[in-house]
């Protein structure tokens, strides 16, 4: 499920990104995709490819980790994110909810930290 009214366009700083054609109110669920969940040993090999970038860590015990589909990939990161994922670990998905009101052409974005504002440094240099 993904709201129709996202779409991907160029951002002035990081390729593309995900963005909205109407505003949103807070606490919404724009996206809900399912995930292809790999082993560690598979990790491994995707850390030494470009996917490394766009895999998650999978799991309670986060041993394993997942290819997030639909737009999940594409959502740029920001320590003051306006969206938050939401990780079901029973369902093999990622759900993308809101955490404000986001204004139409507003790029939606997540923090690659897992919580929507926390503000520790990631493993590459972001704004």
């Amino acid at each position: 499920m993904r709201k129709p009214y996202l779409y991907i366009d160029t951002t002035s700083h990081a390729g593309r990104g995900v963005f909205t054609k109407e505003k949103i109110s807070a606490e919404i669920i724009i996206e809900i995709s399912p995930v292809i969940v790999m082993s560690n040993e598979d990790r491994q090999h995707l850390d030494k490819t470009k996917l490394h970038d766009y895999i998650f860590e999978w799991g309670k015990e986060k041993d394993k980790c997942c290819m997030a589909l639909g737009l999940i990939p594409m959502y740029n990161h920001s320590y003051k994110s306006n969206c938050e994922y939401i990780m079901d670990y029973e369902d093999d998905v990622i759900i993308v909810q809101t955490v404000r009101i986001i204004e139409k052409g507003e790029e939606l974005t997540i923090n690659y930290n897992g919580d929507w504002n926390d503000e520790n440094k990631i493993w590459f240099d972001a704004k």
